[in-house]
């Protein structure tokens, strides 16, 4: 299989030199690629990002009206443990 840019290329380079492919194998990918041009980098494909909803702005103003509500009231008497007498 022919190189697809000269990233490529200089990246098989150094997996010859550290031993992790065969001179045979660079060889080949040399020898298939020829002396054509080869662009410095080839772009990848990327896969598009789903569109996510957003949330009307009426209802995201309730909710933070409830929250904010739920949150200033004060403990009143019956949420306080009553003590009982023991005797």
């Amino acid at each position: 299989m022919p190189f697809k840019s000269q990233a490529q290329r200089r990246k098989f380079a150094a997996l010859l030199v550290q031993g992790k492919i065969s001179p045979e194998t660079f060889e080949e990918w040399n020898r298939e690629t020829g002396s054509a041009k080869l662009p410095e980098y080839v772009a990848t494909k990327k896969a598009k990002k789903a569109k996510t909803k957003s949330r009307s702005a009426s209802k995201t103003g309730s909710k933070r009206k409830n929250t904010r509500a739920s949150s200033r009231r004060k403990a009143t008497s019956h949420t306080k443990k009553k003590r009982t007498r023991t005797g």
